[in-house]
């Protein structure tokens, strides 16, 4: 395994990505969508403004990051294989270990990008708003500003630590999948898993079914939980984040990144291509 050969890899990634017309258009989307979250503060259903448009960017980031992280993944590993480049790689000295971590971080490069954009714009977003909030009620603001925007760039990070999760996540199906669709419905159906498993944790937890806990228990352990990196209340409330959890929740994505991505070299190294 060669660094070099892994940034190369990452570096050919990253700029078919900036290609792709998919990835343009879910750029141009979310940035829309994020930038026109204020004109969209009227259908707020009590919910205080500035915590309405922290939670609309982060989940306009999640939605359209999730679908990028996932369709940019399978998209670029299998389009290798398709157009037979992969045979072309691995002749050379370049091990399978260095081309599924190429594809890792080539796609972890796009993720970030779309990730600080977004945290940029929604922070420049927020901030105007609450310049604006600030001239219009100032007695609502005796005390300075209530958002902490260190902790927005910090929420940020986590979301494109669960992106690069998702990445792994969709590399290791990738590696035994035969076609391109099914890795993109399987990515998917481990997002929908990652979201929602907490769910059937407390469910079954609530039942007292000793069958039903040890299957949610298993599947917690094979599968993050997304829901540990929903920072958005906490950058919406108005206070700073509790640093000891940021750091909890990185190394805890690290983690699995690490899982997920030996898993893929193992399962790839078995791949007849």
């Amino acid at each position: 395994m060669s660094f070099t050969r892994i940034r190369l890899i990452a570096g050919n990634t990253l700029l078919e990505a900036a290609r792709q017309k998919l990835f343009s258009f879910l750029v141009l989307l979310a940035v829309a969508l994020v930038g026109g979250a204020q004109w969209f503060r009227d259908f707020n259903f009590g919910t205080p403004e500035l915590k309405f448009l922290a939670d609309f960017g982060f989940g306009a980031m999640a939605f359209f990051g999730a679908a990028l992280t996932i369709a940019a993944t399978a998209q670029l590993f299998f389009s290798e294989i398709e157009h037979r480049t992969v045979l072309t790689l691995l002749a050379k000295p370049v091990g399978r270990a260095d081309f599924v971590l190429g594809k890792f971080f080539g796609v972890a490069v796009v993720t970030a990008v779309f990730c600080a954009l977004l945290t940029a714009l929604l922070a420049a977003v927020l901030w105007s708003r609450e310049t604006a909030l600030m001239r219009e009620m100032p007695e609502a603001f005796a005390g300075g500003r209530v958002l902490h925007y260190g902790a927005i760039a910090a929420a940020g990070l986590v979301q494109w630590s669960k992106l690069a999760v998702l990445v792994a996540f969709t590399l290791l199906i990738a590696s035994f999948a035969q076609s391109q669709l099914y890795t993109v419905i399987a990515g998917f159906f481990v997002l929908v898993i990652c979201h929602l498993q907490y769910l059937a944790q407390e469910t079954y937890a609530r039942s007292g079914s000793a069958i039903g806990s040890a299957v949610t228990g298993a599947i917690g352990l094979l599968f993050p939980n997304f829901q540990l990196f929903n920072l958005a209340d906490d950058v919406g409330a108005g206070g700073g984040l509790p640093w000891v959890r940021v750091v909890r929740v990185e190394l805890y994505a690290l983690g699995y990144v690490a899982a997920a991505c030996a898993l893929a070299i193992y399962s790839f190294r078995k791949r007849e291509i």
